[in-house]
């Protein structure tokens, strides 16, 4: 972890408007629908809903009310990776994408159109790594922000950082800086003097079956009891919960690998 996540506002609404290059949004990819969504009602408290008909088979899932997310169905017979996606806010999600392209980056999917949604676009960096671009419209993205359930922080694994984080900065004006001790390849992305988002180089330690991915830490009320529900609901603890400089921290998967990290803030 690179920065501490920037705390949720009081009343535990995001901003009415995400500034472009800010996380608004994640979604995963998953082979079982109901049992994803059996599986993160029961470890964060989420409902879910139909969502856009565009997206094929999808649900939006919610918290107190409020959109945290969304899960979607893979193909049939596609053996897929399953991961979390963050969503980067743009203003024009067409003249990102082909920025993107220019910069080295690949458009797997869109732009599109997702009906109230907005506009968006998943693609990869240079380095492969997968995420998408989202332009809204009837709502920012992720409605809440800070509390138990839901993404508090993104960072991307990656081989090293001065490449892949210069393409991220190409797109939105990222200013880079430096976080980590002697020999350590990691630098936070901040937008108006804020961190939005960590890039952290490991090299040959990459994991072979993910390449470079971007991860998603998720809020939780007690990171040690959240590991211990979340391996009797089918998921595996790849990293036991540490304390960090930000919280307490645990590196997950759920019951079909996607990863994902836990973390109780500092309060």
């Amino acid at each position: 972890m690179t920065e501490a996540p920037e705390p949720g506002v009081p009343n535990g609404r995001a901003p009415a408007r995400h500034r472009p290059g800010t996380p608004c949004r994640v979604s995963l990819m998953v082979h079982g629908m109901a049992a994803a969504q059996d599986f993160y009602t029961e470890l964060f408290g989420w409902e879910f809903q139909p969502g856009p008909s565009r997206l094929g088979p999808c649900v939006r899932a919610l918290l107190n009310g409020r959109e945290v997310g969304g899960i979607g169905q893979l193909p049939p017979g596609r053996h897929l990776s399953v991961a979390w996606t963050p969503y980067l806010a743009s203003d024009d999600v067409d003249l990102t994408a082909e920025t993107v392209r220019l910069c080295g980056g690949t458009i797997g999917v869109g732009p599109l159109d997702t009906g109230g949604a907005g506009r968006l676009v998943i693609g990869s960096d240079p380095s492969g790594a997968v995420f998408g671009l989202l332009q809204s419209r009837a709502h920012p993205g992720a409605e809440v922000a800070g509390l138990p359930g839901t993404p508090v922080w993104h960072e991307l694994l990656t081989y090293e950082t001065a490449g892949v984080a210069g393409f991220y900065t190409r797109l939105f004006g990222y200013e880079r800086k430096p976080n980590g001790s002697a020999g350590v390849d990691r630098v936070t992305l901040h937008l108006d003097g804020r961190p939005v988002a960590g890039v952290h180089g490991v090299g040959r330690v990459l994991p072979r079956d993910r390449g470079p991915h971007w991860t998603t830490y998720f809020e939780v009320a007690d990171t040690d009891e959240a590991a211990e529900r979340l391996v009797a609901l089918g998921g595996r603890v790849l990293t036991p919960a540490r304390d960090t400089a930000h919280g307490r921290v645990a590196t997950v998967t759920d019951p079909e690998g996607a990863r994902f990290s836990l973390i109780r803030s500092p309060r």
